[in-house]
C-alpha cells in the first residue's frame, strides 16, 4: 500500500507547478509502467499549455519581494559522525532552496563542516589520527551524507580550506582596525563540548544549559567588545522583528541580550591547544572556533573580495538555518562581528528544535541514536525526506519513531495523496485512452470550489508558510487540498456517471487531473 502510493503521489506531484516541483520528493518515479505509461500520456496531452499559463500567472502573487536567496545550513562539527539532526536541518533547508529556485528566484544553498577547536583536536588524539586526517574522514560522511540526501547544494565548504582562512584573517583585521578587539586574560567556565563560554549564573547543576560538562579555564585572549553591542543590537532586533525566528526563541535571544548589566566582552582567541586558524601576527593565539566558523557563510560568496558576483549578488544572507543550541551564536554573536566590520547582517535566522526517540533524548550512551543511512535503507529516501518536512512544525521538537513513520506515511502518502491519484488515473486510463478528458459541459459550483482551492488558494498559502518556515504548514495545505479531491471524488462517483453521464464524468475527471496536477 505504501509503495503503491508514493508511486501515485509521484506521479501527481511530478505534474505539479514549478514552486511545488520537487519540493519533498527528490529520486526518479518509481519503474511501474502503468505509472509511466499515465504519466507520458498526461504530459504529451493539453496540461502543458495551461501548466505554462498558470506558472506565468502565479509567477508575483504573494512572492516575497526577494531579488536572490542565499540559504545556509550550520556548517556541521566534525568531532562526531553524522546522525537524524544532520539530515533533519540538510532535507528542510533543501526543500527552502528548492522551492525559492522552482518560484524563479536565484538560489545559492551552502553548506560544509566546522573542522577546528579544542574538541577536534582532543578527538584526532583519541583516534590515533592528526587534526587534519580526523577531519578529512569525518567532513567526508558529511559531504556523503549531503549526497545521500540528494540535496541540491551550490557549494560545500571546509574551514580547514585556504580560503576560509584569508576570509577569517580579513573578518580580524576589520575587526581589529575598528578598535572592537583587545588583548586581555580570561578567566572563566568553558564547556569544550559546547566550544562556549558561561557565566556562573548560567550555569545548571554545575553543567552548561546544554548538560555539557565545563572546566574553569584561565588563559591570555584576545576580547570582542560584545558589551558595546548590547543597545545596538537590542535596537537592531527592535527594528528587524523577523530577524530571529520563531517568535518563541526571538523572546529568548532579547532576554540574554537585555539581562541586567548588559553583555560582556567575549574571548575570541586561545593559547591552550593549536589546532586552529593562528591570530594576525600572534601565532600563538589561534581564533575563537565560533568567529572561525561563522565566518564560513562570507567565504563561500568570495570574500574578502566584495566585488565577487556571488558575493554582490547574494550577501546578505536570506536565511540561516540553525539548531536552537547554536542560536545565540548566530543571533547575538554573528550579526554583532558583522555590524563592527561595517558589513551587512544576515535577514534572518531560524533556529529548529530537536529530535528525540520514542520520547527520550537521544544520545551514544543510551544507544538510541539514529543513523540517517539506516532510515534510507530502511524506508527509502523519499519517505524520510517527506517525514522530516511533515511531522513537526519548524522550530519545535519532535520526537522519531517507525510507528510515526509508516502512519505519515501511510496517512499522508497513501490514504490521501497516493488514493486520490491511483482513483482518478486509474479511470482516467482505462476509460479515456489514457489521455485528460475535455470537460463535458459547464463546472457545477463543486468544480468550482476544488478548482479554486487548489488553482488560486494553495500556492499562495504555500507561499505564506515558506516565508515563516512553517514546513509542516506546507504539508498540510497540500494533504488538505488532497482530502478535498477524495470527498469530491466520492460525492460525484465517476465510476457511476460511466454508466449513465460520460460527459459528466469527463468534468469529473478533469477537475481531479487539474488539482493533482496543482
Amino acid at each position: 500500500l505504501i509503495s503503491m502510493g508514493v508511486a501515485f503521489a509521484k506521479a501527481a506531484l511530478f505534474l505539479s507547478i514549478p514552486s511545488l516541483n520537487a519540493l519533498y520528493l527528490s529520486s526518479s518515479l518509481p519503474s511501474h509502467n502503468t505509472i509511466q505509461d499515465m504519466r507520458s500520456n498526461l504530459l504529451r496531452r493539453s496540461l502543458l499549455r495551461p501548466y505554462q499559463r498558470q506558472s506565468q500567472r502565479f509567477s508575483t502573487l504573494h512572492r516575497e519581494s526577494v531579488e536572490s536567496t542565499f540559504i545556509t545550513t550550520p556548517i556541521y562539527y566534525v568531532n562526531g559522525l553524522p546522525h537524524l539532526g544532520h539530515a533533519y536541518t540538510s532535507v528542510l533547508s533543501d526543500v527552502i532552496a528548492r522551492y525559492y529556485r522552482n518560484d524563479g528566484m536565484p538560489v545559492y544553498f551552502l553548506t560544509g563542516t566546522d573542522e577546528h577547536g579544542q574538541k577536534v583536536q582532543q578527538s584526532a588524539i583519541n583516534a590515533n589520527k592528526s587534526p587534519i586526517e580526523f577531519a578529512d574522514d569525518v567532513s567526508n560522511k558529511f559531504r556523503d551524507l549531503i549526497s545521500a540526501l540528494n540535496c541540491t547544494n551550490n557549494d560545500f565548504i571546509r574551514t580547514t580550506e585556504t580560503r576560509h582562512k584569508d576570509a577569517v584573517h580579513e573578518l580580524w583585521h576589520r575587526l581589529e582596525q575598528k578598535n572592537q578587539i583587545y588583548l586581555g586574560a580570561y578567566e572563566g567556565w568553558y564547556s569544550v563540548r559546547d566550544e562556549a563560554f558561561y557565566a556562573e549564573t548560567e550555569l545548571v547543576n554545575g553543567k552548561a544549559p546544554t548538560g555539557a560538562e565545563v572546566e574553569w579555564v584561565k588563559e591570555e585572549s584576545y576580547f570582542f567588545r560584545l558589551s558595546d553591542w548590547t543597545q545596538k543590537l537590542l535596537t537592531f532586533y527592535e527594528e528587524n522583528p523577523n530577524f530571529i525566528g520563531p517568535k518563541g526563541r526571538r523572546n529568548e535571544v532579547i532576554s540574554f541580550v537585555a539581562q541586567e548589566g548588559g553583555l560582556k566582552d567575549l574571548s575570541i582567541s586561545r593559547t591552550t591547544f593549536s589546532w586552529g586558524i593562528p591570530v594576525p601576527n600572534d601565532p600563538k593565539h589561534v581564533v575563537y572556533v565560533w568567529l572561525d566558523a561563522l565566518t564560513n557563510y562570507l567565504t563561500a560568496l568570495g570574500f574578502p573580495n566584495e566585488d565577487n558576483e556571488l558575493y554582490r549578488k547574494f550577501w546578505p544572507a536570506h536565511l540561516h538555518v540553525v539548531g536552537k543550541d547554536i542560536l545565540r551564536f548566530h543571533a547575538v554573536f554573528w550579526p554583532a562581528f558583522l555590524m563592527a566590520a561595517d558589513l551587512a547582517p544576515p535577514k534572518r535566522v531560524f533556529a529548529h528544535g530537536w529530535w528525540t526517540k520514542d520520547g527520550e533524548k537521544m544520545s551514544k550512551s543510551v544507544g538510541n541514536v539514529l543513523d540517517p543511512w539506516d532510515l534510507i535503507n530502511s524506508y527509502g529516501l523519499d519517505y524520510l525526506r517527506y517525514y522530516l518536512v511533515a511531522e513537526i512544525n519548524f522550530g519545535n521538537d519532535g520526537d522519531f519513531s517507525h510507528e510515526s513513520m509508516c502512519s505519515r506515511i501511510n496517512t499522508d502518502l497513501a490514504n490521501d495523496l497516493g488514493n486520490l491519484a491511483q482513483r482518478a488515473l486509474t479511470m482516467i486510463f482505462k476509460n479515456c485512452e489514457g489521455k485528460v478528458p475535455t470537460p463535458g459541459g459547464p463546472f457545477t459550483a463543486e468544480d468550482e470550489k476544488l478548482l479554486l482551492a487548489a488553482k488560486e488558494q494553495l500556492l499562495p498559502a504555500i507561499r505564506v508558510c515558506l516565508a515563516q518556515q512553517n514546513m509542516k504548514g506546507v504539508c498540510d495545505a497540500i494533504i488538505d487540498v488532497a482530502k478535498m479531491g477524495n470527498r469530491y471524488i466520492d460525492l460525484q462517483a465517476p465510476w457511476h456517471l460511466l454508466k449513465n453521464d460520460v460527459p459528466r464524468m469527463h468534468t469529473v475527471l478533469y477537475v481531479l487531473v487539474e488539482l493533482l496536477r496543482c
